[in-house]
């Protein structure tokens, strides 16, 4: 298999495990009120169809990236998802209601997870460069691994917080590919080719940077 292929799959697999570590949270949150034998079946129902609605969204992500200079515009956003997961630390998943019945909770995990899931479509959108089964085979692989996992993850993340940084750096990484990936400046890297292998190196350090000075400035 090509090394680029499979720095892709891992990319998005990382990319989800790092942004979606809420997710299994609020799963849990939304089906804490059910009784037990309908706790699993919103787990079930609510999961697969958040997953199915994600895999869609990101599809026609990646077919809008297609666009002239969408792709630059979603590196930059990208660069500010990064910036923000460094710096960021309101918990979104305490906003997250009980649902008392097997519809309310399933609503509440598909619809919680599409509006928290929001930044993990863009940056898986840009990881995949037009590769729409690579979208659905890294979804596939990271979505069991978040919600069995979650726990295991979340508890990595807070007692080794330089795995953020970590996180902050793939979506800097893949910020730095949508860029390089934009028909509109293939010109200027064709005439610049030491811009284009420094800019993956320029961003993740610029993202890390301004990331870890904010987080100073935040916890002052």
């Amino acid at each position: 298999m090509d090394f680029d292929l499979i720095l892709q799959i891992i990319t998005i697999i990382g990319i989800d495990i790092i942004l979606g570590g809420d997710n299994a949270i609020v799963i849990a949150l939304a089906s804490r009120k059910l009784p037990e034998d309908k706790r699993h079946k919103a787990i079930v129902i609510g999961t697969g169809l958040a997953i199915i609605v994600r895999i869609l969204l990101t599809i026609v992500v990646v077919l809008l990236l297609q666009i002239p200079y969408l792709q630059l515009i979603g590196a930059i956003f990208l660069i500010w998802i990064a910036i923000q997961l460094l710096i960021h630390n309101e918990d979104e998943t305490t906003h997250i209601k009980g649902g008392k019945t097997l519809f309310e909770a399933i609503r509440t995990i598909v619809l919680a997870d599409l509006v928290m899931g929001f930044d993990n479509v863009i940056a898986i959108a840009g990881a995949a460069h037009g590769e729409i089964w690579l979208v659905i085979t890294g979804l596939l692989i990271s979505v069991p691994i978040i919600i069995w996992g979650s726990k295991i993850i979340l508890h990595c993340i807070e007692r080794f917080p330089t795995l953020v940084y970590v996180g902050a750096g793939i979506l800097a990484y893949t910020a730095s590919k949508m860029i390089i990936h934009e028909k509109q400046l293939h010109p200027y890297f064709e005439s610049n080719p030491t811009f284009e292998t420094l800019i993956p190196f320029i961003l993740i350090i610029t993202v890390l940077s301004f990331g870890g000075i904010g987080n100073i400035f935040a916890k002052a």
